[in-house]
């Protein structure tokens, strides 16, 4: 499984967020077996991130730098998410706004793992409720699995809600990556935004 590894790192993080990750664990012990199991023999440190070029919501086409040189939170998700988008969406405008009172500036940034419901202007209508400064990314295929791929993220249709439509099992961890796109740290959905924003300004470039 090409998220082993990183499973592993994050089991001893923040094992109950797993479940999001499409295997529901009842307890912390056992999250820590299933990724143990999942993970023997694949070498650490993480080697996450990449180049990719996908569309934001206004039609403008965005690689993995920010074009202000900013530091980005990165989530794989989707719009209509009931589960932990509906978290870790609101999460990350907060976060980000949090940052700003520091002068730490961070650009929120959603890939989507449902592209044909998050078209351009679901995603606009969706993420405008986080501010102007939250985007939405999507693709073709290739594109998307190209990103999904760097970061090591697998996504599975779970079931079909009659009312929401499909409902997909994939990533629930924020990734910080820097100006340039390159990946810094990966940080667990359960902790609170004083917390998230504690961590990222640790990376926060100096001056």
């Amino acid at each position: 499984m090409r998220r082993a590894a990183l499973v592993l790192l994050l089991a001893a993080l923040a094992p109950g967020a797993l479940a999001h990750d499409g295997v529901v664990h009842a307890t912390p012990e056992e999250a820590r077996a299933h990724a143990a199991a999942t993970a023997q023999g694949l070498p650490l440190p993480l080697n996450l991130g990449g180049p990719f070029r996908l569309t934001d919501q206004h039609g403008m086409a965005r690689t993995e730098a920010d074009p202000q040189g900013h530091m980005q939170i990165l989530f794989f998700g989707y719009a209509t998410c009931q589960e932990i988008c509906s978290a870790a969406l609101p999460q990350m405008a907060d976060v980000a706004a949090g940052l700003a009172t520091r002068g730490v500036p961070v650009t929120p940034l959603m890939i989507t793992v449902d592209p044909a419901r998050d078209t351009l202007p679901a995603m606009k209508a969706s993420l405008a409720k986080f501010g102007p400064g939250f985007l939405g990314l999507t693709g073709d295929a290739a594109a998307l699995e190209a990103a999904y791929d760097l970061f090591q993220i697998e996504t599975v249709k779970v079931f079909d809600d009659p009312e929401s439509g499909p409902v997909y099992a994939h990533g629930s961890f924020l990734y910080l990556l820097d100006g340039q796109g390159r990946f810094l740290t990966v940080i667990p959905p359960i902790l609170p935004d004083d917390r998230v924003i504690d961590m990222i300004s640790a990376y926060a470039p100096a001056g």
